[in-house]
């Protein structure tokens, strides 16, 4: 068994005792000791361990609250106690670690063969789940990394990618005089803009509408277009892809009708009046689009 994975499941196994005592902390030290005294003699990569399992507990809250919105029909206290001590740790790598050090693929996969060594019969698979949609959320780090000796080069041109079109839109609404945006909220804690990908062949206004449609079930007029972005991806069969995202300001019929139908990753659908706006906790670059939508309503009757 390599060195790492024997480290991950001491430090599995002293988060385990550490669960099962209520979160005592005070010897944590120790039981680290005794564990790799009992289950690793001679390994070497303690420091490892340690930091693992410290890195674990002081993020236990985050870790958690991913969790639980990663998978909302198992409240965290209702997980098994070894499944959730290795959802934590494997979370702890996959968001926290140097991926130069520890590639997202390879925190999924260990925490997968803890799952399998220490959990049911179904741990595996509800482990792979669990991390493998926040590990989509994420962007999937790493997913086209292949190894150096198998890496050809293949630069293509700027001018010959292929484009991918996407589109949202800042959706308001006007009530007794007051203005209010309807936000959508992620499972990583930020409040952010309907948006989605574009049929082929859709005009970008209506396939806006359809989006927020088929993700908040609002029904909305496309008005005003606020910016375009551009950024470059790749995808393991299409290559190099040029995104290209086109914002607009869109106003909602019917406020009532506000229902979040399409999770992908959010967890929540909701409108704010204007006054709340700066003190939600937004994405840097969703901001400019909210706030050249706020100003463009300040001046709208």
């Amino acid at each position: 068994m390599a060195n790492r994975h024997l480290a991950r499941s001491i430090a599995l196994q002293s988060l385990f005792e550490w669960d099962a005592r209520g979160y005592a902390t005070e010897d944590l030290a120790g039981v680290i000791l005794r564990n790799v005294a009992e289950f690793g003699p001679g390994l070497e990569d303690d420091v490892f361990i340690k930091r693992l399992v410290s890195e674990t507990i002081d993020r236990k809250e985050k870790l958690d609250l991913i969790i639980a919105k990663a998978a909302p029909d198992w409240p965290i206290e209702q997980i098994a106690m070894i499944d959730r001590n290795v959802l934590r740790l494997g979370l702890c790598e996959l968001l926290f670690s140097d991926h130069k050090e520890v590639p997202a693929r390879v925190a999924i996969n260990e925490a997968i063969e803890l799952a399998k060594t220490f959990g049911g019969d179904n741990s595996g698979k509800f482990v792979n789940g669990v991390l493998g949609a926040i590990y989509k959320e994420m962007g999937e780090p790493g997913k086209d990394d292949v190894p150096a000796k198998k890496k050809r080069p293949r630069d293509i041109p700027y001018e010959q990618m292929p484009v991918e079109k996407l589109g949202g839109a800042v959706v308001y609404c006007r009530e007794n005089g007051q203005i209010f945006l309807a936000l959508v909220h992620d499972m990583f804690g930020y409040w952010t803009l309907s948006k989605g990908h574009l049929n082929q062949g859709e005009e970008t206004g209506v396939g806006v509408a359809r989006e927020i449609k088929e993700e908040m079930s609002l029904t909305v007029r496309v008005l005003d277009h606020l910016a375009d972005n551009e950024y470059i991806s790749s995808d393991p069969e299409k290559g190099k892809l040029r995104k290209q995202v086109s914002y607009f300001l869109a106003e909602a019929e019917d406020k009532n009708s506000l229902k979040l139908t399409k999770s992908g990753g959010l967890d929540d659908a909701r409108w704010f009046d204007l006054s709340e706006i700066a003190g939600l906790k937004m994405y840097d670059d969703v901001v400019p689009f909210v706030t050249k939508a706020i100003r463009i309503l300040s001046t709208k009757k």
